[in-house]
């Protein structure tokens, strides 16, 4: 059986070693996991012309909000957030997920947040959708800080069919966001490197889902404050963990995943 890493551009991706790790520990000895550069108008053909040893495919950016378009049928939790990462063949055709958000909640709870009452989310793309639907689960409402005042807009549907109160911030005002108990951060390297000065005494949980390079200025600030620090390296083992057992039906061997990861 075969499973891969979608995207554009995907080389970077240590997807392949931490799924093919997990297959090698779980005895499934004739599973295959690969990655293929794939832009949004590729995705509709590549995915028709897959063959019946094709499990599941994973889909990294720019494919998350497309990938709806080409599934049979989209996960009632991928259709709230508007975004899916995930494709799985069935019967019927290929059924699309979104484990993005279950792998934060997990990370979260690993740095020892179990509920919050609010949290900031930096940033209006696909992972940012990701990270109202965590909030979700950890029951909290969200002030979205976005260079473009059109995301929020664009994001308020998501809130919506979440049941998550969503309210917004201008990014001049960015270095407010440290006054939250928790801090996503779903923006491109770089974006966020003003909060490197920021004051983060009041040590909220931070979670940067940029891996690399890693420490992100903002991580590194964070942490020196001494915050609990999330990486995107912890989203990725557990998206990843979930979309194993999604492709085989098999319990994920996390620990041998998170040491391929770490080693990758």
């Amino acid at each position: 059986m075969r499973a891969a890493v979608l995207g554009q551009p995907v080389s970077h991706s240590r997807s392949p070693a931490i799924h093919n790790a997990g297959y090698a520990a779980a005895g499934l000895r004739d599973w295959s996991y690969t990655a293929i550069e794939c832009g949004t108008d590729d995705l509709a053909g590549l995915v028709t012309g897959l063959e019946a040893d094709w499990a599941g495919l994973s889909l990294t950016m720019p494919l998350k909000e497309v990938a709806l378009t080409v599934a049979a049928m989209v996960d009632p939790f991928a259709a709230a957030i508007g975004a899916a990462n995930t494709l799985v063949r069935r019967a019927y055709g290929w059924h699309a997920y979104n484990t993005d958000a279950p792998g934060m909640v997990r990370a979260l709870l690993e740095a020892g947040v179990a509920r919050t009452p609010r949290l900031a989310v930096l940033g209006g793309g696909g992972t940012a959708r990701a990270a109202i639907a965590a909030a979700a689960a950890l029951s909290a409402d969200v002030t979205l800080y976005t260079r473009r005042s059109e995301a929020y807009e664009e994001l308020l549907p998501v809130a919506s069919a979440l049941d998550v109160a969503l309210e917004h911030e201008p990014w001049a005002s960015l270095a407010g966001c440290t006054a939250f108990p928790v801090v996503i951060s779903t923006v491109p390297k770089g974006a966020a490197d003003s909060l490197a000065v920021a004051d983060w005494s009041g040590r909220p949980v931070v979670f940067d889902a940029i891996y690399e390079p890693w420490p992100t200025p903002l991580a590194a600030a964070a942490q020196a404050a001494g915050c609990a620090i999330v990486s995107g390296l912890d989203l990725l083992l557990w998206q990843a963990v979930d979309q194993f057992e999604l492709f085989t039906g098999v319990k994920a061997p996390v620990a041998a995943m998170r040491a391929a990861l770490r080693s990758s």
